[in-house]
């Protein structure tokens, strides 16, 4: 009873701050619903038994990459105005994803996989069975290529977000290294008599 109360309250705090990484306007906030909504997700892991899954979320996720989001959107000027302009003329090719989504949600739950009897199965797992061990077996044996190609995508990531937010400034003073290293004592030191 107390575990489907938790269920309901970590499901349900997902879902508002889903929908408030959607619906707010301002970057910085839907950032901060993004992070609430990795906390519930992680809780919804640790009521599952995978407790390593709830602390790589925490880790990584909420950790690594939205402090990199967070800096991201802090460097990046955006300009308001014309992020509004042209909403309309996405508004087709969003509403079809959505929309796609919703049909591959639909279909996921409604496909019988997560009926009592196969979920009554998967919880009379026996306690000699380590979560990290058996993650890592499948990781790094069946899908290891996948693994390998989403650690190339993070990678490229964050050089993207590094060159982004590397902009030459005119109002910036920037010091030259090679003449710096160049200058000698004659150009900097002059003898006055008096």
């Amino acid at each position: 009873m107390i575990e489907a109360g938790f269920f309901y309250l970590f499901s349900g705090m997902a879902i508002l701050s889903a929908l408030g990484v959607i619906i707010s306007g301002n970057t910085m906030y839907s950032v901060m619903w993004l992070i609430l909504c990795f906390f519930n997700a992680s809780g919804l892991f640790f009521l599952l038994g995978a407790e390593f899954l709830g602390i790589i979320l925490i880790l990584i996720y909420v950790g690594a990459v939205m402090v990199l989001f967070m800096f991201v959107i802090m460097m990046l000027e955006v300009n308001k105005t014309a992020k509004r302009e042209g909403w309309l003329q996405y508004f087709p090719v969003g509403g079809m994803i959505a929309l796609i989504l919703f049909i591959e949600l639909v279909a996921a739950a409604t496909s019988g996989i997560f009926t009592s009897d196969k979920m009554m199965m998967m919880s009379h797992v026996g306690a000699e069975v380590n979560n990290t061990v058996e993650i890592g077996k499948v990781l790094y044996t069946e899908h290891l290529l996948g693994f390998e190609i989403a650690a190339i995508i993070l990678l490229v990531a964050l050089v993207g977000s590094i060159v982004l937010t590397i902009r030459e400034r005119k109002d910036a003073k920037y010091q030259n290294i090679s003449q710096q290293v160049k200058v000698r004592k004659e150009d900097r030191l002059r003898k006055v008599s008096m």
